[in-house]
């Protein structure tokens, strides 16, 4: 008990509400799919894959910074070899692989250093220059240009922006009391996968119009809609207990986020799509890889950091 009281009190609450929500989506899992068969069959093991990755991500936070450190920079590690196994490469790019590999440590290891700057740059700049300059030294000529793109856009989605989830946590206590760094972080992840999963269940009862059907035909305008609506409302409502935001940029973050994290996944799709696959692993029963569990977030965490950092963070 003594534990659990020293945790900031909307960060027990969220954890709180959080279990609250994975005993609901279970209990979901073992009803719908007897009242509608064929609709909510895949619920199962998407619930499985919750409960673990609720736990692994919430221990990590209570564990600090450096726990969440290494296992962002694990997670991003994973994401970028589902990217790189997919991405059309050839053997003479060992080379250059092995060092687009070799940014995670780059990139995380500014995190550790608590390095803002050093974080921004070198990973879109000298990261980008680097993989360019190993790839002409290889001698690599053919397809140059689609492989430079290929690498950097790993690199930056995999784990520069992801990166920014991990740099949250090293937020000054005296920014954030109320939830501190723990609960800021808590509050990013816990919005984003709640627009994928508010637009997944509206979509579920009342899609009907499709938006991309090239891209993503499960995405509809119903479920969509539906989702970015009850995330605004939510983030609203719970951004003063976990957020130094007032008012009026809370709303217009809340307005934001759900767009970009839907914008996120159908980019993800798009990619998808142009490799052939629909899954970029199984490594998540119910979700697919760690990519296709991560895609919004990749898309929301450098906008809430930096709408952060505009309206009130000092820190960054």
């Amino acid at each position: 008990m003594e534990w659990i009281s020293a945790q900031p009190l909307p960060l027990v609450f969220g954890f709180a509400g959080l279990l609250g929500l994975l005993v609901l989506g279970s209990l979901a899992a073992l009803v719908l799919p007897k009242l509608k068969p064929g609709v909510a069959d895949d619920l199962g093991p998407r619930m499985k894959s919750w409960w673990i990755i609720c736990g692994l991500v919430g221990g990590a936070l209570l564990l600090g910074w450096q726990a969440f450190t290494i296992l962002f920079a694990f997670i991003s590690f994973i994401a970028l070899r589902e990217f790189l196994t997919l991405a059309p490469t050839r053997k003479e790019d060992r080379l250059v692989v092995l060092f687009v590999y070799f940014s995670v440590l780059i990139v995380y290891w500014a995190v550790w250093i608590d390095n803002f700057a050093y974080f921004l740059v070198i990973p879109p700049v000298y990261v980008f220059i680097a993989t360019a300059m190993l790839m002409a030294f290889v001698g690599r000529t053919d397809g140059f240009l689609a492989t430079a793109g290929i690498m950097q856009w790993g690199v930056i989605v995999c784990v520069f922006n992801l990166g920014h989830v991990a740099f949250l946590m090293r937020t000054p206590l005296a920014e954030v009391p109320e939830a501190g760094p723990a609960g800021l972080v808590f509050f990013l992840i816990f919005v984003t996968q709640f627009n994928d999963v508010a637009q997944y269940c509206w979509g579920k009862l009342f899609g009907r119009h499709k938006i991309s059907p090239k891209v993503s035909p499960n995405k509809t305008w119903e479920g969509a809609i539906g989702g970015f609506l009850t995330t605004t409302v939510i983030f609203v409502l719970l951004a003063p207990y976990f957020t130094p935001l007032t008012f009026w940029p809370s709303v217009l973050v809340g307005l934001l986020l759900p767009v970009a994290g839907f914008f996120g996944d159908i980019t993800m799709s798009a990619i998808k799509r142009d490799l052939g696959v629909k899954d970029t692993s199984g490594l998540l029963p119910g979700h697919g890889g760690a990519l296709d569990r991560l895609d919004s977030l990749m898309f929301t965490a450098p906008l809430f950091l930096h709408a952060l950092a505009y309206f009130s963070l000092e820190r960054f």
